[in-house]
């Protein structure tokens, strides 16, 4: 059975290359999105990508998986510190869900250690920049194939 991920990124997402090299990296998301797909061919599995700055969008998107995707790679950006109903919408729509930073928010400031999103999501990537994505399209391939 081939699986279905939708990763999912949100805001300023759309200018990693430019924006804070030095904390987020060279790579585009342009970059990271055909790396995702030559990871998906590899492991067997499609993927669709989705950006958007704004919160709404993202949970409409997020609602909108079920029953589409078997599972999200989910880079909330800042909405991952400030958006209980970002957490809400992962927790309500009852797929796995990777939580995904490029940078180490754990080493950041400190308002950046508070992820609404852990507590409902099956595992948490950070710290491995663009490196991050394939690790965690690994990570939900071998979730889905123990857990359904």
């Amino acid at each position: 059975m081939q699986h279905a991920i939708l990763i999912l990124n949100g805001p300023n997402l759309n200018l990693l290359g430019t924006r804070q090299p030095e904390v987020y990296g060279p790579t585009t998301l342009q970059d990271i999105e055909a790396i995702c797909a030559a990871k998906a061919i590899s492991l067997g599995v499609t993927v669709e990508f989705v950006q958007s700055n704004h919160e709404g969008v993202l949970i409409d998107r997020l609602h909108a998986a079920r029953g589409v995707f078997d599972g999200i790679i989910l880079n909330a950006g800042a909405y991952t510190h400030t958006s209980i109903a970002l957490m809400d919408a992962v927790s309500s729509i009852m797929l796995p869900v990777v939580e995904l930073h490029l940078s180490n928010i754990h080493a950041r400031e400190a308002f950046r250690h508070q992820s609404y999103i852990a507590p409902v999501a099956i595992g948490q990537i950070c710290g491995f920049g663009a490196a991050g994505y394939p690790l965690a399209m690994e990570a939900l391939t071998g979730y889905l194939g123990t857990h359904g």
